[in-house]
């Protein structure tokens, strides 16, 4: 009796021990080590529908009409949605016909690209409203930033890139003012090879490093926390800019997103424009790299600072999610992004 027990205890371990491996090595890989799909890119004669998930488009009728002027221009087609410029309060009609909008344009087989007509506030109160079922059948590009960063978080976790781009608002500026923004625009949509060489600061953390690009804007990257929608950063680089914050309130913002693990994992972060920061009436005493070195001093990942994008009219654009070259030291900053 005791040796059929015995020979069933080993029967017992050796299936249970073989089953667990067996288990881990069909398990699915962490999100972080999963590559993000990649919508097509744009070819003359395909077409961009312009939507306003957010803020409201008072007296900026031109600024899309140029938009629109842009887009033919390249040989490309515009839808324009049907609420875009309905007035909600503060945002661009209610919050069902601004999701109306984004979710006809998302399961809209014939539409290209998803051109936001600017940001402000509002793309998180349509979030939860979206079905992304069409999207993922017919992935393509969600373009735009500030604001957008929360549909763009979205896009990330659904496993696809997405573009951090200018909006059509954007054109408030003279083009010839905005070329190098426009021109990153247009080649970013179109496929062609993006990289930058970036200005050296005494503030760069050096190093180099190869992982997907995700982020956008701080604010709203924070907002995420604790939501679904909160991106992944383990593996990745992070890319982060900001507008019209106080400097304490930047590094409240750092050290909550520390605090909840997001840069334990990161592999590098780049600055973007950090614009109009406010005077506080006590003064922080540092600068904002400064800042944002003392908040991250735990960590020696690479940390390049003067990307040109974000809210000032150099915004080049940036393909969340495509796995990402970043080379760092003091003279300069390299980010390629590779196949």
């Amino acid at each position: 009796m005791l040796k059929n027990l015995l020979t069933l205890s080993v029967y017992c371990v050796i299936f249970f021990f073989g089953n667990t491996i067996a288990f881990s090595q069909q398990k699915v890989l962490p999100k972080h080590h999963m590559s993000l799909k990649q919508p097509p890119f744009l070819k003359q004669g395909d077409t961009v529908a312009i939507v306003a998930p957010a803020g409201i488009l008072k007296n900026r009728e031109g600024e899309i009409n140029k938009a629109k002027a842009l887009l033919k221009s390249w040989g490309l087609h515009v839808v324009m949605g049907k609420y875009v410029y309905n007035k909600g309060a503060h945002f661009a009609g209610t919050d069902d016909e601004r999701c109306e909008d984004f979710q006809n344009a998302l399961d809209n087989k014939t539409i290209s690209a998803i051109w936001s007509a600017r940001g402000g506030y509002g793309s998180v109160r349509i979030l939860d409203k979206l079905n992304w079922t069409k999207f993922k059948e017919n992935p393509k590009w969600i373009i735009g930033y500030s604001d957008i960063t929360a549909i763009h978080c979205e896009v990330q976790n659904l496993g696809f890139q997405s573009l951090h781009a200018m909006m059509c608002t954007s054109l408030q500026d003279n083009a010839e003012t905005i070329a190098a923004t426009i021109s990153s625009f247009k080649d970013a949509i179109f496929g062609e090879q993006l990289s930058y060489t970036l200005k050296g600061s005494k503030y760069n953390q050096p190093g180099t490093v190869s992982a997907p690009l995700v982020g956008g804007n701080l604010t709203i990257l924070h907002t995420m926390l604790g939501s679904k929608t909160s991106i992944d950063t383990s593996g990745k680089i992070v890319f982060i800019e900001e507008i019209g914050e106080y400097k304490y309130h930047i590094d409240r913002m750092l050290q909550s997103l520390k605090r909840a693990g997001y840069f334990d994992g990161c592999k590098g972060l780049i600055i973007g424009d950090m614009t109009k920061i406010k005077k506080n009436t006590t003064p922080w005493g540092t600068s904002i790299e400064q800042l944002i070195l003392d908040a991250l001093s735990e960590y020696n990942f690479p940390i390049a600072f003067n990307m040109k994008a974000g809210h000032e009219k150099d915004n080049r654009a940036l393909i969340l999610g495509k796995t990402t070259v970043l080379e760092v030291s003091k003279e300069q900053s390299l980010i390629k992004f590779i196949d």
